[in-house]
């Protein structure tokens, strides 16, 4: 570098750093960390320790944590809301939850109250590991002290309940985010829609994809390719068919594949089973069929 005229900083150090945790090589992290200050008379700074603690948390020891901490105060470098929510981000993924707690009582030790971004960690920490139900807990908790939560907050809660399978909690989450005043991001849409679709409440995944629609956003294929299928099995399709003309109107790709998607669902979806003396029936497992082999060949 100095051949080229740039001097070593401790800019370099820390990108060097970050690149070691990007690619996940933290034994070449922890000999950098230890021996490139020695040897280009390095200070370690704030960021150097930072990423430092989010390699070992990353690598799954984050015990090593404690170490640095010390060398931090040694150095009479503060630590910041970044330290710490990178140390908390390693102690539930290793499941050390008094380790948790110590964390945030050393917050308190440098007059670090935390705040939201704080509680969004250990909302998202939480239904990382499948504990949705304990992150709501953390969530009614700080809404009774008056605390306010944000998108975040309940997009990782929707997630969560989206990915443990608990998809009346999820839309409730949901209900509870805009009643709040809050207005769903892409992301938000998108989660719920795709989860509704894989849990066959196609109803609801319709009135979220509606809501999705109105602030101009649309999920991607595969994910609308199943919310049309599922329509046309529960023998809604004039829904599917309107869906299929708002995804044309947005999208300008795949309008080949929706073409041939809509051409299959009034030769098959129309058909409905009449009884005398009732009113039509939703389709038969053999039309149903006949139209998922159809829909998946066009996929």
């Amino acid at each position: 570098m100095e051949e080229m005229g740039i001097k070593r900083t401790e800019k370099t150090l820390n990108s060097l750093l970050f690149a070691c945790v990007l690619a996940k090589d933290f034994d070449e992290m922890k000999r950098v960390f230890v021996d490139f200050p020695k040897k280009y008379g390095f200070v370690p700074n704030l960021d150097t320790y930072n990423v430092v603690i989010k390699g070992f948390c990353e690598s799954g020891s984050s015990s090593s944590v404690y170490s640095i901490l010390g060398e931090m105060g040694r150095n009479n470098v503060k630590p910041n809301a970044e330290t710490f929510g990178n140390c908390i981000t390693g102690f539930y993924k290793e499941e050390k939850y008094e380790d948790v707690g110590k964390m945030l009582e050393m917050m308190k030790d440098f007059d670090m109250v935390p705040g939201i971004s704080t509680y969004n960690i250990r909302i998202r920490s939480l239904c990382k590991l499948k504990k949705s139900t304990e992150a709501k807990a953390l969530l009614d908790g700080i809404l009774s002290r008056g605390m306010k939560a944000n998108l975040v907050t309940y997009g990782n809660l929707i997630l969560g309940f989206c990915r443990e399978g608990n998809l009346e909690e999820a839309k409730s989450m949901f209900q509870k985010m805009v009643n709040s005043g809050l207005k769903p991001d892409a992301e938000c849409y998108f989660t719920l829609v795709y989860y509704l679709c894989e849990g066959r409440d196609f109803e609801a995944a319709l009135k979220i994809y509606k809501k999705c629609l109105a602030d101009g956003w649309v999920p991607n294929f595969s994910t609308m390719k199943s919310l049309v299928e599922g329509l046309a099995s529960i023998s809604k399709v004039d829904d599917a068919r309107e869906v299929i003309g708002q995804v044309k109107e947005k999208i300008s790709r795949n309008v080949e594949k929706w073409d041939e998607i809509e051409e299959a669902l009034p030769k098959l979806g129309t058909l409905t089973m009449e009884s005398e003396g009732s009113s039509s029936q939703p389709l038969g497992n053999d039309a149903i069929g006949a139209l998922m082999v159809r829909l998946e060949a066009l996929a």
